[in-house]
């Protein structure tokens, strides 16, 4: 299970499902389930869905990373990402898993959005690129952020250097990465 991918691509912020009980409903990240409880998720067959959120400014590299995980390729080009959802199967705690990772938007445009990712998300990614210093004082800003919509210091997150390779233009050294 753990190498399998299973790609689910969404494109709309606010979507409405109902299940054939109409117990089920899905709103903008959040979903409601009503034997859900203490905001863990299951899916029909009882696997445990964990939300994961990738943010960070635009052009920083958030859709690579993604699909690189998910797909295991790499993009060329890209298209500014307004929302894009996958799921990938994973083992988490020996136990089967899926992953709901939510590809967010980076440009200043869609900063209304960026709450209601943080107040649904279980886990976050945060994305800056080492050729560029505004990038990641923004990725600073954005941990600060999540710390004050969840009202919560122990929020997992993950601090993601991107563009690695591009070692010449550097200008966020490794030191300060790892801090």
């Amino acid at each position: 299970m753990a190498g399998e991918v299973s790609l689910k691509k969404r494109s709309k912020l606010c979507r409405q499902e109902s299940s054939k009980s109409g117990k089920d409903s899905e709103i903008g990240c959040e979903r409601h389930t009503a034997t859900s409880s203490n905001n863990q998720d299951k899916t029909r067959s009882g696997v445990r869905v964990y939300k994961i959120v990738v943010l960070g400014d635009g052009g920083v590299g958030k859709s690579a990373v993604t699909l690189q995980f998910v797909s295991h390729s790499f993009l060329d080009y890209h298209d500014p990402t307004i929302e894009d959802s996958y799921q990938q199967q994973a083992v988490i705690d020996g136990e089967p898993a899926l992953l709901d990772i939510l590809d967010t938007a980076g440009q200043v445009e869609f900063t209304a959005m960026r709450d209601q990712y943080m107040r649904c998300g279980e886990g976050f990614l945060i994305c800056y690129s080492v050729t560029d210093r505004h990038s990641f004082q923004e990725a600073l800003e954005y941990r600060k952020l999540i710390q004050k919509v969840r009202a919560s210091e122990d929020t997992p997150l993950v601090l993601v250097g991107n563009k690695f390779d591009l070692q010449m233009q550097r200008k966020v050294t490794t030191e300060e990465g790892s801090c």
